[in-house]
């Protein structure tokens, strides 16, 4: 009987005489990501809204190149003195008619009626409670971050107030009382200020920006919201080569994240046409499993 090792081949399935050496020393530390992106962004930026169908994708299919590190920018510290004369924003009235164009545009759904009636006094108390979470339940942070801006945006509701941040936090399974009440601490307002540091660090002067930056810390940096071939190509030249895309995972499995998905978003996610999503949907859910909503003119679905 030969004493040479047998061995599977996992990929081919093929059983056989192993060839390799004896032995091989192997080392199952994972590799670290060489590349970080950095997303200046702040919970009341509507281009950044807009921005969340693509930036979804492109971390979907390429996340396995990059770390992520959200950063909040400080957009609105509050209306003594503020003066946006870009986009012609003096008084929070004046946001209302810019978020509802941007809305139209990117079809990411916005009202902004409350600019005129109950408007938001700044965007710093829901940015200090995405870096409370941050630091005391990593991994919470992005769920937060994303039901606060479809609760300013989608759902007109003031997310500059406690008892809206208190129930945005409850509906995350925390508790949304004691991590408001960390936010108005000092310690928090110092969380905030290291990341509006790391944002001039990285020569951030408008949202959303997204830097791409290899372990030379050299990169890319690409403001406002743009295409995803964008995005590639800002990967590609930071890593010297063409990232190859991860399969995205199935609609059934991406409604499982329990927020709203709406019918742009599913466009961009699986290519597909606006008016063939109702029937995709239909095809990759069991019914029940899912409800259907209308919101600002656009169809969204949620888990039930």
């Amino acid at each position: 009987m030969s004493h040479e090792s047998m061995m599977c081949d996992l990929e081919t399935g093929v059983c056989g005489i192993n060839d390799e050496e004896k032995m091989q020393v192997i080392d199952l530390k994972q590799e670290e990501k060489k590349v970080t992106l950095y997303y200046a962004t702040d919970p009341i930026c509507s281009h950044c809204w807009a921005l969340e169908p693509v930036l979804n994708r492109f971390i979907e299919e390429y996340g396995h190149y990059f770390r992520v590190e959200t950063k909040m920018g400080g957009l609105l510290a509050s209306w003594e003195g503020f003066s946006d004369g870009a986009n012609g924003i003096q008084k929070p009235s004046d946001v209302g008619g810019h978020w509802r164009e941007v809305g139209e545009h990117s079809r990411m759904p916005i009202d902004g009626s409350l600019w005129y009636d109950h408007p938001i006094q700044s965007s710093y108390p829901a940015s200090r409670v995405f870096k409370v979470i941050q630091h005391m339940v990593p991994g919470k942070e992005q769920a937060f971050l994303r039901a606060a801006r479809e609760a300013v945006f989608a759902l007109n509701r003031n997310i500059g107030e406690d008892d809206v941040l208190i129930e945005l936090v409850d509906d995350l399974g925390l508790n949304g009382k004691e991590i408001v009440e960390a936010a108005s601490q000092q310690s928090a307002q110092d969380l905030l200020e290291e990341d509006f540091e790391m944002v001039a660090r990285l020569g951030v002067r408008g949202f959303p920006s997204i830097i791409i930056v290899n372990k030379e810390q050299q990169g890319i940096k690409v403001v406002g919201a743009r295409t995803l071939e964008t995005y590639v190509q800002a990967l590609q030249q930071v890593l010297g080569e063409t990232p190859q895309p991860k399969t995205i995972k199935a609609l059934s499995h991406k409604i499982e994240e329990g927020h709203l998905l709406f019918s742009k978003e599913i466009e961009v996610l699986y290519d597909i046409e606006q008016q063939d999503v109702e029937s995709y949907v239909q095809s990759q859910l069991q019914e029940n499993t899912y409800r259907v909503q209308q919101i600002l003119n656009e169809m969204a679905i949620q888990r039930v």
